[in-house]
Formats: C-alpha cells, structure tokens, sequence
C-alpha cells in the first residue's frame, strides 16, 4: 500500500456565535480537510484548526504547506511507515497544524488497512471518556448560561474556563459559576497568556478559592523568569498549552520550571507526537490532559480516539465539546456527549465517513 493523492481542502463553516479567549476570537470554523487516498482506495482524513495568533498559520498557509512542501514527501511513501514519514516532515520547521493533520489521517488509513479502531491502536485504555467543555469569554450571565446549558443538556461536569482579561471580571465570572454548579463540578481556568506575571500570582492564589484545579497558561512562557515566579507562587497546578507545542518544547518546559502539567492537543501534534508527549510526562510523574483547539467534529473524533487509546489521558475530563458551537460540519454522522461522556468511534481507522454534498457546500476553494 502505497500514498497516491494528498489533498488539503479549506473550509468555512459558521459557529452559532464567536468564542472569544484572551489571545483572540473565532466566529467560523476555517479549518483545511487533509485527505490522503492510497493506491487501493483507502482514504484516510485528518483536520488542520489554523490559530494565526498562537501558532502562526493560516488556511492558506496549511493548503501551501500540505500541497508544496509535504505532499512531494508523503505520494510514494508507505503509510506504515509513520517515523520515516515524521522524520522527513520534520525538515520543514513550524507547521504544526499542518503536520498534525497528516499524522492524523495516516493513523487513519492505518487503522482502516488493519480493520482496527484507532483508539485500539494507540492502546485501548477505555471506550468511552469524562467530556468537558470550555467557556469562552464573555458576561458572568453569559458564561453561567453555557456551563448550565452544557450541565443539563449533556451531563458535563468538567469545565475549563476562558480567564486573561480584567483579574475582577474573571473572578466574577469563577465565582458565579462555582455558585450556580456547586463543588461537585469541576473548574479549571486558561488565561491563554493574558496576565503578567504579578497578577497570575494574584489570580492563582484567589483562584484556588474557588477550588479551581488547575491554571492554564497564566502568562507569556517567554516572560522566562515571570513565568517560573507564578509556578512557585501559584497553590495550584500550571498547565503548559501553547508554550508547549513539540515534544522538545515540553521536555524544555519541565525541566525549566515553565509548567506542572501538560495539555496534548492532536491538531498540533497528531497521534505519534502527542503519544510520545503522554509517554515523556508518565516517566517524570507529570499530569497530561486532551486540549482542544476550538476542533470541528473529525478533530473531536481524533481528540476522543486519543483520549482513550492511552491510559494517562482516559483517567482526566477530555475537551471534546466545542464542536457544538458549529452550525454544521462535513461528517455524515456527527460526535455525540452522552451522560457527561465521549465514546470513542468503533469502526476501523476513525470510524468517520465524509459528506460529498457538505464537502462541496463548506469548501472555499472552488
């Protein structure tokens, strides 16, 4: 089995209404579809969110990437062979999105050639995971009403919470949902970098009030010696994100000092990488989590399949609930939240099958 075709389709689907975080605010889902078809028909998939102001890259940056610099790589290449593949991408820096994408959808076609569930492959820690949900900025109103709404409809009791503006609006907004959902729901709070060091250590103290578990991203990771201060100040655990998107990246940030804990998020780092992230973190006794990046519904499909394929992961709430604020998407059967729970799709590869009408509906390239 060899790789035939690469493809890298963008799309444009609208969200019910912007999510809004201290680093920015998307109002659509602008991702690119990867699709990698082989020479015996399988057709693998993987989906690529573009973050400009986190990561750098755009919908058209991923196409030119994909098209330019890694489809030469991939067409030929045996999908099996993942570290070979890895190993060649990984002469083009950067990209993270991109690559990502690629791993995802190779994983995929593996699973299909193997007639095995990609969860299954990765290990088959559980079937199904604890779903949280984030909440964006916005009101205390407004953020209560997303919690509660996310509480009753789909039984999720796990909440990250968007933080990294005004210090007294963000308490405020902690506050009222600590009262509206009680202390057996749990809350954790991501400033997305939106703090300096000195009001971190405030946040992180009166955070901790509220019994908040863990604090994500207080600050910028390049305010180096700020950054270590709010990780010695801080009662609760710092979580590295986006200061945190290699493997090096992670391994350097545990030894510096930058970060207690560590979100895996498949849209940077695919399987292969975010495995090896779970497996670094296991051996030095640190605490990983599945981020998400505001993913569409094949992104929640990849982060679940993650989540439980290894055991560190299963054990924590996994961010798969914000593909909800789509008003649409081009899988034929969308994710569903049961109980406060993910199931991880059965079928071989990722379980997912592509809508052509949809597909041709969402795309912006034609």
């Amino acid at each position: 089995m060899k790789i035939d075709t690469v493809e890298a389709i963008p799309l444009a689907v609208p969200y019910r209404r912007p999510f809004a975080f201290a680093s920015g605010q998307v109002t659509a889902a602008d991702h690119v579809l990867v699709r990698i078809t082989t020479d015996d028909g399988l057709v693998g998939h993987g989906e690529a969110p573009p973050r400009p102001y986190t990561y750098g890259e755009t919908a058209a940056s991923i196409v030119a990437a994909v098209r330019d610099l890694f489809a030469p790589v991939l067409i030929g290449a045996d999908p099996f062979a993942r570290e070979r593949i890895r190993a060649d991408l990984a002469r083009t820096v950067a990209n993270n999105a991109a690559r990502g994408a690629i791993d995802v959808a190779l994983w995929d076609l593996v699973g299909q050639a193997c007639g095995q569930p990609v969860h299954v492959l990765l290990g088959h820690a559980a079937d199904d995971v604890a779903a949280a949900h984030m909440i964006g900025l916005g009101t205390p109103s407004e953020m209560v009403a997303d919690a509660v709404e996310m509480n009753d409809r789909y039984g999720v009791e796990a909440f990250k919470v968007k933080v990294g503006r005004d210090l007294a609006h963000d308490l405020a907004a902690v506050r009222e949902l600590r009262r509206e959902l009680g202390d057996q729901v749990e809350l954790y709070a991501d400033a997305n970098r939106g703090w300096d060091a000195d009001t971190a250590v405030v946040a992180s103290r009166r955070l901790a009030d509220f019994h908040v578990t863990m604090l994500e991203e207080p600050n910028p990771a390049d305010d180096v010696l700020g950054r270590r201060r709010v990780v010695a100040a801080s009662p609760i655990p710092v979580v590295g994100d986006e200061s945190t998107i290699t493997l090096g990246g992670v391994a350097r940030s545990l030894l510096d000092g930058d970060a207690q804990a560590i979100s895996v998020k498949v849209a940077r780092t695919g399987f292969t990488d975010s495995a090896k992230i779970v497996g670094l973190c296991e051996g030095l006794g640190v605490t990983t989590v599945v981020g998400n990046q505001i993913d569409g519904m094949l992104g929640t499909v990849a982060s679940t399949a993650l989540a439980c394929g290894q055991r560190a992961l299963a054990r924590h709430p996994v961010e798969v609930t914000n593909f909800l604020l789509m008003t649409d998407d081009v899988l034929t059967e969308p994710p569903t939240i049961v109980d406060g729970r993910a199931a991880a799709r059965q079928g071989p590869g990722l379980g997912v099958t592509i809508d052509p009408d949809k597909l041709a509906h969402y795309r912006v390239d034609r």
